[in-house]
């Protein structure tokens, strides 16, 4: 099953190109979708290589082996993983221990599901404030469960400028 991408024009209208936006979790899934059961294993096994890489440089370099690899073992799985650019790779722009929080975006993707269940019947919020307030009420209530951020202690640091060349 594909994970449909997320509609970025209002964040990137707000923000502008530049922003740095990660790229869920779930492109995994979406590789193995184009792969054949008997290459998903071995698939999954350099995916993870690649991902859970130690540093930046090692992930750039995992990614560009990964590319050369599948495009002449699958095409669709290097087409599928050129196809995100660098916003799956967001997270090596902050800092090391942020990492782990970063690559999942699950605790966001809940967040963001139960609150537009919450706000489902209203069609107005009386004012911008109002979305922290809702915010707050689901965490505070226990309505919406949060796990802990890794990294949390560096996350006033700014995020470093690094570009990863998309030519394999």
């Amino acid at each position: 099953m594909a994970c449909a991408a997320p509609d970025l024009r209002p964040l990137v209208a707000l923000w502008g190109e530049k922003l740095p936006i990660q790229r869920c979790n779930h492109k995994h899934r979406n590789l193995l979708g184009h792969a054949s059961k008997r290459m998903q294993d071995e698939l999954a096994e350099e995916y993870r290589d690649m991902i859970y890489a130690a540093n930046a440089v090692e992930v750039d370099k995992r990614r560009k082996a990964f590319l050369l690899r599948w495009q002449l073992k699958c095409r669709t799985v290097a087409d599928s993983l050129e196809e995100v650019g660098d916003r799956l790779f967001t997270f090596t722009r902050l800092d090391p221990p942020q990492w782990k929080s970063a690559r999942m975006t699950s605790a966001i993707e809940r967040l963001n599901e139960a609150f537009r269940r919450r706000i489902k019947t209203q069609t107005v919020l009386s004012c911008a404030e109002t979305v922290p307030t809702l915010l707050w009420e689901l965490i505070a209530s226990g309505q919406t469960q949060m796990r802990k951020v890794d990294g949390w202690e560096t996350l006033d640091q700014p995020i470093a400028p690094i570009s990863l060349d998309l030519a394999a």
